[in-house]
């Protein structure tokens, strides 16, 4: 069955998350986040001027978005918007793509350089951010940690190493430390970005090197590929029954063209496995 058109109008779509039985995401370079209806429209929710980017919500139904540029993590009640917590003394660069656990922790990662001024790529780290806003560094000498998930038992956090070309796992403490550090799966070609998982235990993954969207269980076996139009530079399972496979793709990620042009799209495709784990 080929990729269907679910929206369009997009500047560039980033943090696809599946959640009160509507799909969401950030229009980073259109400044805003998104909520979809079932017909594909959207509404705008919230508008954040430092370019929107991770979305997550805590136990009490409060959203947080990443504001990308001025290395904020924001929280949003649906009345109001503030600053949840604070980055920039933890990284200068970027920050990206954020998953958050089932106490309300999240984990955030960022680019680590200035990708569109063409700096030399360089390890980052990941942020932790507890639950009561306390932001602490819990990894560091990632590849451009870009999406990440946790498994459905809240063990588990599998992190896309954009630069590095692999999967990259931890172990989750109680406290919310990262320890046990091991390649989850090496794709050779790839430059994972945003990722999730589903209850077979397997991971799809948008790459932009390749151009594809494709399944990958650990150890690095593929076991479906999709290629999409355009470039996909994201990904969640959603859907009524879990199933239902949305990607975000895009003709460019830069920031002057994906502003000027709202080219971007959401296609997607019924799959065998559901949604599972977070976000």
């Amino acid at each position: 069955m080929p990729l269907q058109t679910f929206a369009e109008n997009i500047h560039f779509g980033e943090g696809p998350r599946w959640h009160n039985d509507a799909l969401w995401c950030s229009d980073m370079h259109g400044r805003r986040v998104l909520r979809f209806g079932a017909d594909g429209v959207a509404e705008t929710i919230l508008e954040v001027p430092h370019h929107p980017s991770g979305l997550g919500w805590r136990p009490d139904g409060t959203l947080l978005v990443v504001s990308m540029e001025n290395q904020q993590v924001l929280q949003f009640d649906g009345n109001a918007t503030s600053s949840w917590a604070d980055l920039s003394k933890l990284t200068d660069a970027r920050c990206n793509d954020m998953v958050v656990d089932a106490e309300g922790r999240a984990y955030v990662g960022n680019f680590g350089f200035d990708l569109h001024r063409g700096e030399k790529p360089r390890p980052t780290n990941l942020i932790l951010i507890d639950a009561d806003g306390h932001a602490r560094e819990v990894a560091r000498d990632l590849k451009f940690p870009n999406g990440m998930i946790i498994t459905p038992d809240q063990r588990t956090l599998i992190v896309a190493e954009s630069f590095g070309a692999r999967l990259t796992a931890f172990s989750i403490e109680r406290n919310g430390d990262l320890t046990h550090r091991r390649i989850w799966a090496e794709i050779e070609g790839s430059s994972p970005d945003g990722i999730c998982f589903d209850d077979a235990g397997g991971v799809w993954v948008a790459s932009p090197a390749s151009g594809t969207c494709f399944r990958v269980e650990e150890g690095g076996q593929i076991t479906d590929e999709l290629t999409p139009e355009a470039t996909p530079f994201a990904c969640i399972l959603g859907g009524p029954l879990g199933k239902t496979l949305f990607i975000l793709i895009a003709p460019s990620s830069h920031p002057d063209k994906c502003a000027a042009d709202a080219k971007g799209k959401i296609v997607c495709l019924d799959v065998a496995h559901a949604r599972a784990g977070n976000p």
